[in-house]
C-alpha cells in the first residue's frame, strides 16, 4: 500500500479541486439562504400567522432526509450537478437562519424600542440602527449553525454528480479504501471549523460597542474571510488542475459539453471505476480528445438519465442491466447475443445511444455463501437454500433490493424469502459475509474477493439472471462527431475476460491500488499505451 505521505501528495491537486467545489457549494448555498431567510424573518416578525407559516415551511424542509431531498430535486429538475445540490443545501440552511433572526429581533427589549421611538426614529431606522445590530449575535449563531450543517451535507452532493469532498468518500466506500474516506472526511471537518470560526470572528468584531484594538485589527480580515473562502472555492472549481476535473457550473456546459472534450462516467462501484479509467486512459493516449472524468457518478438510472440528457458522452454498462432495468423487458431472455442485439437496437431508437462491442467478460449477479457453510449443508445451487432460507440473514445492495432482476424477481423465481434482508454497500457485504454478520450476499461474479474470502457462488439453476456482458455505451451524436472513437474503443473488444477482471478487481479491492494505477498498468502490459 502507498505510504500516507505519497498518497496525499499524489492526490493533492485533486484535493484542491474538490475542496474548491465544496466551498463553492457551501458558500453559494449559505449566501442564498441568508438573502432569503433574513428578509423573510424580518417580514414576519409582526404577524403571528405569517410567522407560523414561514417557520412551519422551513421546518418541514429540514425534516426531509438529505439523500431523499437530493433525489427529489434531481427528479424535479431533470439534471445532475450543482443546481439541485445548491437548492437542497439552501433549503436546509433556512431554518436556523430564519429561526435565529426571529428570536434575535424578538429579544430586543421593549424599553430599547420605546427609547428609539422617543428620539424620533422611524420604524425603518429602528430596525436598521437598533434591532438588527443588537440581534446580530443571535443571527450570526444561526448562520454558523447553517454553515457547519451545509459543509457536512454537501458531502452527499457527490451522489448526484455535484463534486466536492464527498467524491473521495464515495470512492473510498466503493473500493473499501479508508484512506480515500479520510481524504474526504478530514478536510470536510476542517472546512466546517474554518467556516464556523470565520463567521464568528466577523460577528465578534462588529458587535456594538466592540472598540478594542483586537476588534479593530480583526474587523476587516474577519469580514473578508467568508468572501475569501468563497473566492477560493470559485477559483479552485473553475481552474482545471487535474485530468480528473468533473465540475460543471452552468447548464450549458453540463448539457452540451465542450468542443473536443469527452465526458466519461461510471457507476459508483469498483469495477465500474476501473472500466471508466481504462476507457479514459486509452482515449487520452490514442485520440486528441480531452477526457473529463465523472467516475462514480451514481447508480444505473442516474447514469442512463445523464446519457439521455446529454450530460455525459460515454459510460460502461451491462447488457442484462439494460435489458431488465432500463428497458424493463421481462420473461426469458434470448441468450447473450439476443440480449445484446435487443439493447443495441432499443438504445439507438429510444435514447440516441450506441452499444459498442463488449469488453469480453460477463459480470452477473451471484448468490454467494461461505464455502464452509455450503459444505456443511450441501449447498451447490440456489434451490438448495429453500429449506434453510427462513433462518438466513441476507446482505444485499440497495439497488439489488429494488431491481426486478434483483431480490423482488429472485423471490418470485425461486420462491425463496430470507429471514432478514438488510441493505449493505456493494463493497462491505463481502466482509460482512466473511465475518458471519450475514449468511448470504448478492455477489458479483467477477469480484476477486469471492476467492479471497473463500466464498462460494451458488449455481443459478433456474437461470433467473440474463447475461450481463459489459460494453461501452456512447451517445450517437458524439460518435458521429468523433468517428475516431469507435476504432479506439474497439481495441478493448474481447480483451477483458472474467479471469482478468477478477485479477484487476482484486488489485483494487484487495490490494488497495487506485483504479487509475491498475488501469494504466494493464493497458501498458497489453501495449495499448506507453
Amino acid at each position: 500500500m502507498m505510504p500516507w505521505a505519497d498518497f496525499i501528495l499524489t492526490r493533492a491537486p485533486e484535493l484542491w479541486t474538490r475542496t474548491g467545489e465544496h466551498l463553492f457549494l457551501t458558500g453559494l448555498s449559505i449566501a442564498i439562504a441568508v438573502i432569503i431567510g433574513v428578509p423573510l424573518a424580518i417580514a414576519c416578525r409582526h404577524s403571528r400567522a405569517m410567522r407560523g407559516w414561514v417557520l412551519g415551511a422551513v421546518g418541514i424542509a429540514q425534516t426531509v432526509p438529505s439523500l431523499a431531498m437530493l433525489a427529489i430535486l434531481l427528479s424535479l429538475l431533470g439534471k445532475l450537478g450543482a443546481l439541485p445540490a445548491v437548492i437542497a443545501l439552501s433549503l436546509y440552511a433556512l431554518l436556523p437562519i430564519v429561526r435565529n433572526t426571529v428570536t434575535g429581533l424578538d429579544g430586543v427589549g421593549a424599553q430599547i424600542i420605546e427609547a428609539a421611538k422617543a428620539v424620533g426614529m422611524t420604524a425603518g431606522q429602528q430596525l436598521r440602527m437598533v434591532q438588527i445590530p443588537l440581534a446580530i449575535p443571535v443571527i450570526a449563531a444561526g448562520v454558523r449553525t447553517a454553515a457547519v450543517t451545509c459543509v457536512g451535507i454537501a458531502t452527499l452532493s457527490a451522489f448526484i454528480g455535484a463534486g466536492g469532498l464527498g467524491q473521495f468518500i464515495n470512492r473510498g466506500l466503493a473500493l473499501d479504501d479508508y484512506r480515500l474516506i479520510m481524504l474526504g472526511a478530514i478536510p470536510a471537518a476542517c472546512l466546517a471549523l474554518l467556516v464556523d470560526f470565520s463567521i464568528w470572528a466577523a460577528e465578534w468584531s462588529i458587535r456594538p460597542g466592540r472598540r478594542t484594538a483586537l476588534a479593530k485589527a480583526l474587523r476587516i480580515p474577519a469580514m473578508a474571510m467568508p468572501l475569501l473562502l468563497a473566492g477560493l472555492g470559485v477559483a479552485a472549481s473553475v481552474i482545471d488542475l487535474t485530468p480528473a476535473q468533473a465540475w460543471q457550473l452552468t447548464e450549458t456546459e453540463g448539457r452540451l459539453g465542450k468542443p473536443g472534450v469527452i465526458r466519461i462516467a461510471s457507476k459508483e462501484f469498483g469495477e465500474q471505476l476501473l472500466l471508466g479509467e481504462i476507457m479514459a486512459q486509452l482515449i487520452e493516449a490514442r485520440t486528441n480528445l480531452t477526457v473529463e472524468r465523472r467516475l462514480g457518478l451514481g447508480g444505473t438510472k442516474i447514469c442512463n438519465s445523464a446519457l439521455k440528457r446529454d450530460e455525459i458522452d460515454l459510460y460502461p454498462e451491462y447488457t442484462g442491466t439494460a435489458y431488465r432495468v432500463i428497458l424493463e423487458i421481462t420473461g426469458d431472455s434470448p441468450g447473450p447475443y439476443g440480449v445484446y442485439c435487443t439493447v443495441r437496437r432499443e438504445y439507438s431508437r429510444k435514447f440516441g445511444a450506441e452499444w459498442l462491442e463488449p469488453f469480453g467478460f460477463e459480470n452477473t449477479y451471484a448468490i454467494a455463501v461461505r464455502r464452509q457453510d455450503a459444505e456443511t449443508h450441501g449447498w451447490r445451487s440456489i434451490s438448495d437454500l429453500t429449506e434453510q432460507a427462513g433462518k438466513l440473514r441476507a446482505g444485499f445492495t440497495s439497488e439489488f433490493q429494488e431491481r426486478e432482476d434483483g431480490y423482488p424477481g429472485f423471490k418470485k423465481a425461486y420462491g425463496v424469502s430470507f429471514g432478514r434482508a438488510v441493505d449493505i454497500g456493494a463493497d462491505l457485504m463481502y466482509q460482512a459475509l466473511a465475518k458471519k454478520e450475514v449468511d448470504v450476499i448478492c455477489a458479483f461474479s467477477t469480484d476477486g474477493r469471492i476467492a479471497a474470502y473463500d466464498l462460494l457462488p451458488l449455481k443459478d439453476d433456474k437461470r433467473f439472471w440474463p447475461p450481463y456482458d459489459a460494453a461501452p455505451v456512447v451517445r450517437s451524436a458524439f460518435l458521429d462527431e468523433h468517428p475516431e472513437l469507435q476504432p479506439v474503443l474497439g481495441l478493448l473488444t474481447g480483451l477483458l475476460d472474467n479471469a482478468t477482471m477478477r485479477k484487476l478487481n482484486f488489485e483494487m479491492q484487495g490490494e488497495k491500488h487506485p483504479p487509475a494505477k491498475v488501469a494504466r498498468q494493464y493497458l501498458q502490459s497489453k501495449g495499448l499505451i506507453r
